[in-house]
């Protein structure tokens, strides 16, 4: 257990439950085969009890995983960077019309709408399938037509956070990228938190370009193309046609930045990006009429992605993205988890991930200690 990289005043108290056996749980999950390795952290608030880390960020060529791992957070790139950015941009203006902010957009939809999956737009489109760069697939998705009511339903969406990102960018007047490191990682301390860690622009497909000694030491490989692990650039195709900087997905960071993130989320405090006030409100489902269960961004209770297995209070939300990570959260309690795996690395079967996190989930329940 360590507390490395955690604010001096933030260290693990002498008197943190002893009962989470999570580092058996993570080592159990890698000996299976299923998860190549993972890093844990669990806290109360500003404390930290406790820090796990198992096996191996890259299987060939082989590193191990540390604490420091650099992690493709995926999807949770829409609530760290996107859903806080929103708010901390646009939160007074979450009823306007995407369309005011990017007129070539045809979707007759609101920020309110994209922010809690009720957009009516697809889950998801290859655009990387076709477009060459960057304008052209920001043409195609601004284009891209409703599928259903806005409103009606909840249907998680990789567009709306697409177009999320590319209004918040808009709004503030600077790139996706500068605004999260300017109103977020900064602030927050979050100091290795940000979009494309190796310089430049990903490339658009495999092969991806050799890792170096120092890269292999840094981050988790993402997935293998013809023998080649992806390592540092991002995995989302599509994000990696935007040029890596993207509203649903792109972001890497360290355990310890998601933890700091977690602390100041269920904070009472009002410094940084978002007000303790608005915070609440986004953990709050916003969709409860519906046949999902979303706050502002947030996966909250009863939903189907939801990853908490019913251990959790109804205040509590949650997030994961595709290549094996996750964040958990209560503001009540003040409990939060980060779980980062480089899962995809074994391949698209989520299976052992998904079990990996109920068990963690569950051992770290906020009334377990």
């Amino acid at each position: 257990m360590s507390d490395h990289r955690i604010p001096s005043d933030h260290r693990i108290p002498p008197d943190a439950p002893t009962v989470f056996d999570v580092g058996s749980l993570i080592s159990a999950a890698v000996a299976d085969g299923g998860v190549p390795g993972a890093v844990a952290m669990a806290g109360s608030g500003p404390d930290v009890l406790g820090e796990w880390v198992a096996g191996l960020a890259c299987v060939s060529p082989r590193a191990s995983m540390t604490a420091d791992t650099v992690f493709d957070l995926a999807s949770l790139t829409k609530v760290v960077a996107t859903t806080t950015l929103t708010l901390s941009v646009l939160g007074g203006e979450l009823g306007s019309p995407a369309a005011r902010y990017l007129p070539s957009v045809v979707a007759p939809v609101t920020l309110r709408q994209l922010i809690t999956h009720t957009s009516g737009l697809p889950a998801s489109v290859t655009f990387y399938e076709w477009c060459r760069d960057r304008e052209q697939l920001l043409a195609e998705l601004y284009a891209t037509p409703l599928e259903r009511p806005p409103g009606e339903s909840v249907v998680y969406s990789d567009l709306g956070f697409m177009l999320l990102g590319e209004i918040v960018s808009v709004a503030a007047g600077e790139p996706l990228d500068r605004v999260f490191a300017d109103l977020v990682a900064g602030p927050l301390g979050m100091h290795d938190a940000g979009y494309n860690p190796r310089g430049g622009y990903p490339p658009a497909g495999p092969p991806a370009p050799a890792a170096g000694p120092a890269d292999l030491a840094r981050f988790a490989a993402t997935e293998v193309y013809d023998e080649v692990p992806w390592i540092g650039f991002v995995h989302d195709e599509n994000a990696r046609v935007l040029g890596g900087v993207a509203g649903h997905a792109g972001l890497f960071a360290t355990a310890a930045d998601l933890a700091r993130f977690a602390q100041w989320w269920v904070s009472e405090s009002d410094y940084g990006p978002v007000p303790a006030a608005l915070r609440t409100t986004a953990t709050t489902c916003q969709t409860g009429f519906l046949d999902g269960r979303r706050g502002f961004g947030w996966t909250c209770p009863g939903d189907r992605y939801d990853i908490l297995g019913g251990h959790w209070p109804r205040t509590s939300v949650s997030h994961t993205g595709f290549t094996g990570t996750s964040l958990a959260l209560d503001p009540v309690s003040g409990r939060w988890v980060v779980l980062l795996t480089n899962g995809v690395h074994s391949g698209r079967d989520a299976t052992a991930v998904k079990a990996l996190r109920r068990s963690v989930h569950a051992a770290l329940a906020p009334e377990h200690g």
